[in-house]
């Protein structure tokens, strides 16, 4: 591993056709030669209200107020995403992944951080690589690896995040955004 990829985004290259991972956009919390750790941001999981299982935090959460399923992994652990004000101080509990951009603790009353953060979205699971696995999926054209922009983790359209993210890269990658749900069909 040259480089970390903490806070940067996976993309799933059309080849990627696990149903875990096809047309996902994956924000990587942690990366090290430990292995890596991620979410997947573009899933929400329209059947499952955040009002439901964390009512303290459903009036706060960037719509829509569902859960996002984060992963395979761990599947009934709930992962807090935040971005904080500019210019406030870090909170207790805060673990950050890069600038502005954190995980809080979902545990602690929301009133504790409200007036820190200004956006907030919950996950369900995660994704997990161990050592070298992340690295053997981009080098076998599973991802491609792109920074990830401020509004990306709490767009209002998340289904149209992987075309969106796909869009706005420079040279032949954007063209992978017009890439057909089902090449068979084209």
């Amino acid at each position: 591993m040259d480089q970390s990829l903490t806070g940067r985004l996976l993309v799933a290259t059309p080849s990627l056709v696990d149903p875990n991972f096809a047309r996902s956009v994956v924000l990587i919390l942690a990366h090290s030669s430990e292995g890596a750790f991620g979410i997947v941001i573009n899933r929400p999981r329209e059947d499952v209200l955040v009002a439901d299982h964390l009512a303290q935090w459903s009036e706060h959460v960037a719509g829509p107020a569902v859960f996002f399923s984060g992963g395979p992994v761990e599947p009934a652990a709930a992962i807090g995403l935040a971005r904080s004000i500019e210019g406030t101080s870090l909170l207790d509990g805060w673990n950050e992944i890069s600038d502005r951009l954190g995980v809080i603790n979902l545990e602690s009353p929301p009133g504790d951080v409200l007036d820190r953060v200004e956006h907030i979205r919950i996950f369900t699971g995660y994704a997990g690589w161990s050592p070298g696995q992340l690295e053997q999926e981009i080098e076998g054209e599973a991802w491609f690896t792109v920074a990830a922009e401020p509004g990306d983790p709490f767009c209002t359209m998340p289904e149209d995040l992987w075309r969106e993210v796909l869009r706005r890269q420079p040279g032949r990658l954007a063209m992978f955004a017009y890439f057909p749900d089902s090449p068979r069909s084209n």
